[in-house]
């Protein structure tokens, strides 16, 4: 079974991205098992901090559970036009120190969705994320798009999705993303290059 870590990009309690990266770990395919993890308790990025205590032990957490995932599905808010700061700040920690990025996201399947309240679905902050993912040497999927607009429609107040149309998209995107998972897993097993 592969193991895909999801994080929601959001610190807010009844978040949508949240309740979105709920709903894909509930619609995944058989055979793919989706850990929720959170970006709370990471503090502010200061090189100082790092130099004389390390990495917090938050990300040195996080870090060992992104490098065990056989995949990486990143849920973004969009914050002015952009990547939220704070899920910045997180992908910041996770990539310090430097030699130990190729561990953590070398070569790495990643996804990218997001959702928001307004009609642009997260397009601007899912773009924006490319320059990151390729400077820490990531394996993005541009197999499906899921930006999700007008997400106050589609969640109902305890936050579970409604929207029977999102949810065969979503369904598409987690069945896609599975299978480039497994292809990747696949081509690193050892036995893989065993004629």
């Amino acid at each position: 079974m592969n193991t895909i870590l999801g994080i929601a990009g959001s610190l807010r309690e009844a978040s949508y991205n949240a309740a979105l990266l709920r709903a894909a770990a509930e619609l995944a395919p058989p055979g793919c098992r989706i850990e929720v993890a959170s970006i709370r308790g990471i503090p502010l990025y200061d090189g100082d901090v790092e130099a004389a205590e390390g990495v917090p032990p938050a990300v040195a957490e996080l870090k060992d559970r992104i490098a065990l995932a056989d995949g990486l599905l990143l849920v973004t808010p969009e914050y002015n036009n952009s990547i939220p700061g704070v899920f910045k700040n997180a992908i910041d920690w996770l990539s310090r120190p430097s030699d130990d990025i190729d561990r953590v996201f070398g070569n790495r399947p990643v996804g990218i969705m997001g959702a928001t309240p307004g009609m642009g679905g997260t397009r601007l902050s899912q773009t924006a994320w490319l320059p990151v993912v390729r400077a820490l040497g990531m394996s993005p999927w541009f197999g499906e798009t899921l930006f999700l607009p007008n997400a106050r429609q589609v969640f109902d107040e305890t936050g579970a999705l409604v929207d029977e149309k999102v949810k065969r998209r979503l369904t598409a995107y987690m069945n896609g993303f599975a299978i480039f998972v497994e292809s990747a897993a696949r081509s690193k097993s050892p036995s893989a290059s065993v004629p």
